[in-house]
């Protein structure tokens, strides 16, 4: 089968708007394959900090990200054989992560890899520029939103429930930084694509978000 017959839902959103978990689900539902892209710019994040490089230096942080040594497996996250599942997800290689992403350099590098992860028979990716640059082509976009407020306070219960600390206001001025970073960089920034689906999970339980893309994809296969 040709790459580009490869059926692909992409649900792209802001950090926290719960796209990952929506994600895993409808991949789930159809058997198909999931992309966090996330992941990748946050282990280019990690391997920044963990080389000592500059983060400032965007050639340097490129040629880590071109030569990820990562293999998904199971849900689990190995970078050099060492599992970083729950190492990636710390705020501060987050909040790098974020800072990287901007690089066009570093960008450019994944962009490749991103592609790479279309198999049959299909594909769910999440990510911040899924629908606009990496799957221009897919059938199906969802522009995954929700109230910043509301994100920060899932994003705070999440922390809880790992056993981390943190402020509820600092949370939310971080998530309001980084939204204003997504949106305003020059390369790739967050947006809705032209003919993507505005789905605001602000007051939607998971479930109900999963039915709302699933009932969107039926109706793209059915018409």
């Amino acid at each position: 089968m040709k790459s580009e017959t490869i059926p692909v839902i992409t649900i792209d959103g802001p950090t926290a708007s719960g796209k990952g978990t929506i994600a895993q689900r409808v991949a789930a539902a159809l058997g198909w394959h999931v992309l966090d892209s996330g992941a990748l710019y946050r282990l280019t994040a990690l391997a920044v900090i963990r080389g000592e490089v500059d983060p400032a230096d965007q050639a340097a942080a490129a040629n880590l990200a071109r030569s990820l040594d990562v293999v998904f497996d199971g849900g689990r996250i190995f970078l050099r054989s060492d599992d970083v599942t729950e190492r990636i997800r710390d705020e501060a290689v987050g909040n790098l992560a974020s800072r990287v992403a901007a690089y066009a350099p570093v960008r450019e590098a994944l962009l490749a890899r991103q592609r790479a992860f279309r198999r049959a028979p299909g594909l769910v990716g999440d990510g911040r520029d899924m629908g606009t640059v990496i799957f221009p082509d897919a059938p199906l976009k969802i522009f995954l939103d929700a109230d910043v407020a509301k994100r920060a306070e899932r994003r705070h219960k999440q922390l809880k429930e790992k056993g981390f600390s943190a402020k509820l206001s600092d949370l939310l001025e971080d998530l309001r930084a980084r939204d204003l970073r997504d949106r305003s960089r020059a390369h790739a920034p967050l947006v809705a694509a032209a003919d993507a689906v505005i789905v605001d999970s602000s007051h939607t339980g998971i479930d109900d978000t999963v039915k709302i893309v699933l009932d969107h994809w039926s109706a793209r296969v059915s018409g």
